[in-house]
């Protein structure tokens, strides 16, 4: 990976630039675990106190709060959370809903939000409670008709194919040739790699703890110390007979949050912040549904297109959300990216999928490598490049582009 002073695309005034100084997630949970019993609102409330208090942002000052989500019952739990936490009623609030894509897209709207001039201070992030989401029920057209309870939202017209996630995966598998194999080495390593993230400290200062029963709960509930091959190759598949896609490689359901302070340059200079991770650029394309998972494709060959100088040996860090380990392995195979480069603390098979937070807790994560876990020496002498990027329900992919900055 080579060093950066590489001139890029896209520059806003010097005032504009967005920079995230602040990044955090609750532990991820699994769906009925330690959550459970949890609101949306409850669990980001423990966010927004870490970051407003301990920062010492004044809950005035935050221009909006943006939020991602999927699987709630609407109603803006942006606004709702932002409520609960004790913000001031003058501080607006917004819900985005890009599925997966949620949390990332909240984190890119910010941004935007900041390099037009709009604002300069936002809290963006995302919240999911696969434990508390609603039941959806399909409303009968008669009165002699039963309502129909269903599982998810139509993504894509039946003649294009609409297919549920675990199929899509077994498409990508199938079209791009990734074997049974390969898919249980990935979520192993994802797994090895959280294990050793969490017992040497790694995720300990973006972890924001949650009161729940009386407990406090710090630590992820999802990564396996005992996880094997052994123990993944016995395991069936889940969604087409003699597939290769497995409830252990792929991710679990799960319930969690991520908040991230975004700033302009000059509001974070203002506030004493001496560095962060400002955003560069970020791209969304599409591509056939029956594909999903290699949504991130175009979308990241539609970013590095618009900044020519900047190749992917430039980007230090990748986060690749792991829904799937045949979607990742396919799309990163596609973009030449060697496997062992992305997701270096663990991703999603072993830390959970909160759907709606978990492109924030993909920000989060860089920040945490980048930021939190680099002297400030190193982020002065070696600015470096990270990249987030999703595979979305209904065919697209999601990209964001970051760099290391000293303020």
């Amino acid at each position: 990976m080579k060093s950066t002073d590489i001139s890029l695309n896209y520059q806003p005034a010097s005032d504009c630039e967005p920079v995230i100084v602040e990044a955090c997630r609750t532990p991820i949970g699994k769906a009925y675990g330690i959550f459970a019993t949890l609101s949306m609102e409850t669990l980001l409330a423990p966010l927004f106190h870490k970051i407003l208090d301990q920062q010492k942002i004044q809950p005035a000052d935050v221009d909006e709060v943006i939020l991602g989500n999927a699987t709630g019952g609407g109603g803006n739990i942006a606004r709702l959370a932002a409520l609960h936490a004790g913000l001031p009623d003058s501080v607006p609030a917004v819900t985005l809903d890009r599925q997966c894509g949620s949390g990332l897209e909240a984190v890119i709207h910010a941004c935007r939000l900041v390099q037009a001039g709009a604002g300069e201070c936002y809290l963006a992030g995302g919240v999911e409670s696969v434990s508390t989401a609603p039941w959806r029920v399909e409303k009968p057209q008669t009165l002699k008709q039963m309502p129909r309870f269903y599982a998810r939202a139509r993504f894509s017209p039946d003649e294009i194919g609409d297919p549920d996630m675990g199929i899509a995966a077994e498409n990508v598998a199938q079209k791009c040739g990734i074997s049974r194999q390969r898919q249980d080495s990935f979520a192993l390593r994802s797994h090895q790699r959280a294990v050793s993230a969490a017992q040497n400290g790694l995720f300990a200062d973006e972890i924001v703890a949650v009161e729940v029963g009386g407990e406090t709960r710090r630590e992820d509930e999802c990564p396996r110390p005992n996880a094997s091959m052994a123990g993944l190759e016995k395991l069936s598949p889940v969604f087409v007979a003699n597939g290769s896609v497995t409830a252990g490689n792929c991710c679990p359901l799960n319930d969690g949050a991520s908040l991230l302070l975004v700033m302009s340059r000059k509001k974070a200079r203002e506030w004493g912040f001496t560095r962060g991770l400002m955003f560069v650029d970020a791209c969304s394309a599409g591509v056939s549904p029956n594909y999903l998972g290699l949504g991130p494709v175009p979308s990241t060959q539609k970013l590095l297109a618009r900044q020519p100088a900047l190749t992917l040996d430039d980007v230090s860090i990748i986060e690749f959300n792991e829904a799937f380990a045949a979607q990742v392995l396919g799309s990163i195979d596609a973009l030449g990216i060697d496997e062992q480069r992305i997701n270096l603390q663990g991703g999603a098979i072993a830390l959970g999928h909160p759907y709606g937070a978990s492109g924030g807790v993909m920000v989060t994560r860089l920040f945490s490598q980048l930021i939190r876990q680099k002297s400030h020496d190193e982020t002065l002498a070696h600015p470096q490049f990270a990249m987030a990027m999703l595979g979305i329900a209904g065919g697209l992919g999601l990209t964001a582009l970051f760099k290391t900055t000293v303020l």
